[in-house]
């Protein structure tokens, strides 16, 4: 089975391959045909042929395939514990997500991300799949549900309200740990060019006007610090993911689970995952509540503003190389033109620009997303962790990107910028304390009027000598509150 694109039309047609074999499964709607060596099952192929939509599969998602998996095993091991499930089942349900887990079945995850049935389809997927794994383990053919079914076993004492929103919990979790240490690399490669230009001096700028001297170097550490500061915020939002509603069924009541099913399958959760789980206070409340989401999203949203703003400030810092600020070079990547020779662009902070903008606008659609919950289920979080762990990956692809292809590689040069410093108005707030604001001013006036650099008419006026310019201007001495005392000489 494959899909093409209609030679007309945007949308996508779905094509059955006359090669491939098949089998017949049926479910409440009546009967349809699945590809015989597929896992998955009739209400997975159901919804194939419902939506296709973004073409983004649950098979590009491994983590959540392995949180789907991970919430059949506990289950599992719940039921078993609670005497609902035959150890010989438990143990096929066990071994097959296990290998689920280790990635063995991710092609039989064929489901578009954006789907209708608040995840139904997704929760019955995993449940064919692991339903057909474990009756191939015990002798039986897939597609005969001999002795394991998807609904009474391995969907023992869960709905799709429970089992699918754990799942996600279990994939943002998992994967925010890879995006903080690719979050880190990035940081660790400003901050070592912070170092690298720790003596660099230019001059900071306001409203892209001349402001004060400062250092290439603090303005990279700068970076790392305000992109550190996101470490803490995704690690928080991610703590609010750990409350989980396993054992609330459909609703929040625990129809159909047995009494302490929901302590008992968060406990083993934990232990198989890892990560301290533990169950909602309330299930009621829970199941509907996407408040963890949101608030992850908030924390994905906040860290791409401030790498978009550095990618800015990257942008204009290399913007030039004869008419721009020219203050660093970033490296060469590519051309940046068909017609103009010589040209190269900023290619990877234009990359990461737009990365950024796709996670503001993954944001707003996982907010409207929860508003848009109603009563005792919210029926859109398809699209939220469709749109979370979108972000989640383009953050983490692109930050990685920028780390070993942009600013690893990023050379300053130092004599024009302190040469800018030296022609700049803005030193004059440097020799402020030295010189007294009157004379600060009136140097500022002719250093504008008559395109002078102020070092040079503070030389000509005699108000401070050579040496002392240069001793003021050190970046050591310049870069720093000092306490040192002063003489003004404000009637030269």
């Amino acid at each position: 089975m494959e899909f093409r694109p209609q030679s007309k039309k945007s949308n996508w047609i779905l094509i059955k391959s006359t090669a491939m074999k098949y089998r017949v499964e049926s479910d409440l709607i009546g009967e349809l045909q699945v590809p015989e060596e597929a896992y998955y099952g009739v209400q997975t192929q159901r919804a194939v042929e419902n939506f296709q939509i973004s073409g983004v599969l649950l098979s590009g998602f491994p983590h959540f395939i392995k949180g789907l998996a991970y919430v059949k095993w506990a289950a599992a091991e719940t039921n078993f514990t609670l005497g609902l499930l035959d150890e010989n089942i438990k143990n096929a349900i066990v071994e097959a997500s296990k290998e689920v887990i280790d990635g063995k079945f991710d092609h039989d995850f064929p489901l578009d991300m954006i789907q209708g049935g608040a995840g139904t389809s997704t929760n019955m997927n995993i449940n064919e799949v692991i339903a057909n794994r474990a009756n191939e383990m015990m002798g039986y053919s897939k597609g005969s549900y001999e002795v394991v079914t998807p609904n009474d076993h391995v969907n023992l004492s869960q709905s799709t309200n429970d089992a699918y929103p754990t799942a996600i919990k279990i994939a943002a979790i998992a994967t925010n740990q890879q995006l903080v240490t690719v979050l880190q690399q990035l940081i660790q490669s400003f901050r070592a060019k912070a170092e690298s230009f720790r003596n660099v001096i230019k001059m900071g700028r306001t409203q892209l006007q001349d402001a004060v001297p400062m250092t290439l170097g603090q303005e990279f550490e700068a970076f790392a610090v305000s992109l550190e500061d996101d470490i803490e915020r995704l690690n928080q939002s991610a703590l609010l993911l750990l409350d989980i509603n396993m054992g609330a069924t459909a609703i929040g009541t625990g129809l159909n689970a047995a009494p302490g099913y929901a302590t008992l399958c968060a406990e083993n959760l934990s232990i198989i995952t890892g990560y301290k789980f533990k169950t909602a206070r309330n299930l009621i409340e829970a199941t509907p509540d996407t408040g963890a989401y949101v608030s992850y999203s908030s924390a994905l949203k906040r860290m791409a503003v401030k790498i978009s703003k550095i990618c800015n400030d990257l942008r204009l810092l290399s913007s030039g190389p004869r008419c721009g600020f020219n203050e660093i070079n970033l490296p060469a990547m590519q051309p940046g033109s068909s017609i103009m020779p010589g040209k190269v662009n900023p290619v990877i902070p234009e990359v990461m620009n737009q990365i950024c903008f796709k996670v503001i606008g993954n944001d707003l659609t996982v907010t409207l997303a929860a508003e848009a919950g109603q009563l005792q289920l919210n029926v859109m979080e398809p699209v939220m962790i469709f749109s979370i762990l979108e972000s989640m990956m383009l953050l983490s692809n692109g930050m990685q990107t920028m780390a070993t292809k942009c600013v690893d590689g990023i050379t300053a040069n130092e004599a024009h910028c302190k040469a800018m410093v030296m022609n700049s108005i803005g030193i004059v707030t440097a020799l402020n304390p030295y010189i007294g604001y009157k004379n600060s001013t009136k140097i500022a006036k002719e250093a504008l009027e008559t395109g002078t650099s102020v070092y040079d008419l503070v030389i000509k006026y005699n108000i401070l000598s050579m040496e002392e310019m240069d001793r003021i201007l050190d970046p050591e001495n310049m870069l720093a509150p000092q306490m040192e005392k002063v003489n003004h000489q404000p009637n030269k």
